[in-house]
């Protein structure tokens, strides 16, 4: 998340209570999670495996539980929680504000666009020309939406992302500080889920059709013209590539990269980044035919069994 205004080391280290390693009026203009951070941006990290991980990544400032050597042109923040800490930063920076009315006032609504009853449309979101919202749709603050957008009843864009941090009491939320960005022409059926960034932006990219109850993670990006079938669940922080085509009830995990073009059958589990041009099932997924190799082999095998018992 980018701020509305440029802040330095030394302002954020009085607002969070904690000490700093660097100049005073080194400049913070951000703060993201390691995925999506550059130059100027806070980065937290509270275990050491990923301590280098953050230390050389592109945030210029990093919110850390132990004091390290700082890497030349940039920051530290020492805080005995980072987490808790940077849950600190989204509640200052930008705070949960509650609605008066089902249509905020701060909403930017383009021309010709056609809002059906029972939407609600929270604080600084922007739609754009010639959209369909139909009845019952929930659209969370900041939300952008493009032109020629349709959606659905019953979906919900912009609700927090799925991330928890265990601790003795229970499990500690990371807040929500991102959005949902919408490009023109994408239509997503009824009832489905697009969560927004923890700290950027979730995207669906022009054209891009989805079916009825679907779930998008935080931070994933659905690329140009893709089509997606009635419940697939995509997990958080994915790249699906321009073109693909996943069918119905396929599930994907975190942190992966689907390629251009690829095609994903009914109910595949996609456990991994998967190459562009081809067509996949199954759990795990692979392509083709390489599964049917698999199966094939796997048809085999009572016949096998029973020719190694007759020796």
């Amino acid at each position: 998340m980018k701020l509305a205004q440029k802040q330095t080391l030394k302002s954020i280290a009085e607002l969070l209570g904690c000490r700093h390693v660097g100049r005073d009026d080194f400049p913070v203009e951000g703060f993201n999670e390691i995925h999506v951070v550059c130059p100027g941006d806070i980065v937290f990290v509270d275990h050491p495996k990923y301590y280098d991980k953050a230390l050389n990544s592109q945030a210029t400032i990093v919110l850390i539980n132990k004091e390290v050597a700082c890497p030349d042109g940039k920051a530290l923040l020492i805080s005995d929680d980072p987490f808790r800490d940077f849950n600190r930063l989204k509640d200052h920076f930008r705070p949960f504000k509650t609605a008066d009315k089902m249509i905020a006032d701060s909403a930017k609504i383009g021309e010709g666009t056609r809002i059906q009853p029972g939407c609600f449309i929270g604080n600084d979101v922007t739609i754009g020309k010639d959209c369909l919202i139909h009845a019952n749709v929930v659209i969370y603050d900041h939300t952008v939406i493009g032109d020629g957008v349709v959606i659905h009843s019953g979906s919900i864009l912009g609700a927090d992302a799925f991330y928890y941090k265990k601790r003795p009491q229970g499990y500690d939320p990371l807040k929500s500080s991102g959005r949902v960005v919408i490009e023109d022409q994408v239509h997503i059926g009824a009832a489905c889920t697009i969560d927004k960034g923890v700290s950027g932006d979730t995207t669906l990219k022009r054209g891009t059709k989805i079916d009825n109850q679907v779930h998008v993670g935080h931070d994933t990006v659905i690329g140009c013209d893709c089509l997606i079938a009635s419940q697939v669940g995509i997990a958080g922080c994915v790249v699906i590539e321009d073109e693909v085509t996943i069918w119905g009830q396929a599930g994907l995990t975190s942190a992966i990269t689907i390629g251009k073009g690829a095609i994903i059958s009914a109910q595949s589990g996609v456990s991994k980044s998967l190459e562009g041009g081809k067509s996949y099932f199954g759990t795990p997924a692979e392509e083709f035919r390489k599964k049917y190799k698999e199966l094939a082999s796997l048809r085999q095998l009572p016949e096998v069994v029973e020719q190694l018992k007759k020796k």
